[in-house]
């Protein structure tokens, strides 16, 4: 806590001194005041002042502990005794006691430290025939206890609030960083899987074919050149995928690793965090083909019936292995779909190979932001 919390905290308990002109008054001006009785009474209100004031602060901080209690023990006790000692005119500083009991103590123990301190009020002004008081400072006493509980629980609420800022904020900057961390995977491992196929590819035709070789390599330069410009979108944060882009890569892709790939014959328009969507599990199903399946042939399909969008991709190939956890492609495109309040599911086709589905809401209830990227 810096100097100007510490300044701010310790403005609460000022107003509340204005009560000691009644005490300082009577030490100073009262009758019959000897200048030993000055110096003891004195010394006590000192003592008291410096000790209500740490009580206070330590209540505000939130710092409660047995030394606080002892605090209080000794504002309580120095009130209580400069009161019944002095008369009426110290009878305020009961006021003290209740404010710091308010201020520091748990509520279980505020309200019956409060009716004690109204107690010992209300008997130092009845034992010297002061009627008039015999009211105002009790009722002074329950006053400025409910004020100070309303001004705790004030405080207490603004520091949770601030605490609830900051935890907002934390998991904002780490869902962030998992947004990103999981659209570089499905960049890059697109890509990369696709340059490495076509390496492999041109590095075979290499002495039987140069013409072919060239030609695959240029695919190459031009697959690294769209990674990179991806990555740069990505970093940016204006990257948006469509479902018709993806379908024109996977095309491109599975086609020049010699599998056959039937695609839907339209694209049907769809809002732009579920298109998004689905043109990455249209990425990622590519990838996977081309990584681990051993395909011959994928087919995809693409349907919506108004109120939802169904992507299908099935290939030929080895199909799931059992033991086999999904990857983090398969767990960040789970995690993005159901974002928007889809479902992704994937397991062996119905005549083998391997079936990844996807089932999109095309109205979804709320898009967190990022979830669409």
């Amino acid at each position: 806590m810096g100097p100007r919390t510490r300044w701010q905290r310790l403005g609460w308990p000022l107003p509340w001194l204005l009560f000691q002109l009644f005490p300082l008054a009577d030490l100073f001006f009262g009758a019959d005041r000897s200048p030993a009785v000055q110096v003891v009474a004195g010394a006590g209100l000192l003592v008291f002042t410096v000790v209500y004031l740490d009580v206070f602060r330590r209540g505000f901080d939130g710092c409660w502990s047995g030394s606080t209690l002892g605090r209080l023990l000794v504002v309580a006790g120095l009130g209580a005794a400069l009161a019944v000692w002095l008369g009426p005119s110290w009878a305020g500083l009961m006021i003290y006691v209740s404010a710091a009991s308010a201020a520091a103590l748990p509520q279980r123990w505020v309200w019956p430290a409060v009716l004690a301190a109204a107690a010992v009020c209300t008997g130092v002004v009845t034992a010297h025939g002061m009627f008039g008081d015999l009211f105002i400072l009790p009722a002074m006493c329950l006053l400025t206890a409910f004020a100070l509980r309303g001004t705790r629980h004030l405080v207490e609420v603004n520091g949770e609030l601030a605490e609830a800022r900051e935890e907002l904020a934390r998991n904002a900057v780490a869902e962030e960083r998992l947004r990103f961390a999981r659209d570089l995977h499905d960049l890059l491992g697109h890509s990369l899987s696709l340059i490495a196929l076509k390496s492999e590819l041109a590095g075979r035709l290499a002495e039987v074919d140069p013409a072919r070789a060239r030609t695959e390599m240029a695919d190459v330069e031009a697959a690294a050149r769209r990674a990179l410009a991806e990555v740069r979108d990505a970093v940016s944060g204006y990257r948006q995928v469509s479902c018709a882009q993806a379908l024109a890569e996977a095309r491109s892709a599975l086609s020049g690793a010699g599998i056959a790939v039937r695609l839907p014959g339209r694209v049907p328009a769809l809002p732009g965090p579920v298109d998004a969507a689905l043109g990455w599990v249209v990425r990622e199903a590519t990838t996977n083909v081309l990584r681990h399946s051993g395909a011959r042939s994928v087919a995809v399909a693409l349907t919506d019936d108004g109120t939802r969008a169904v992507l299908t991709v099935t290939d030929d190939g080895r199909g799931p292995a059992d033991d086999t956890e999904p990857g983090s492609g398969l767990t960040g495109l789970a995690e993005r779909v159901g974002a928007l309040g889809g479902a992704l599911t994937g397991g062996a086709g119905r005549t083998g190979g391997y079936e990844l589905r996807a089932v999109l809401p095309l109205a979804p209830a709320a898009v967190p932001a990022g979830a669409a990227r």
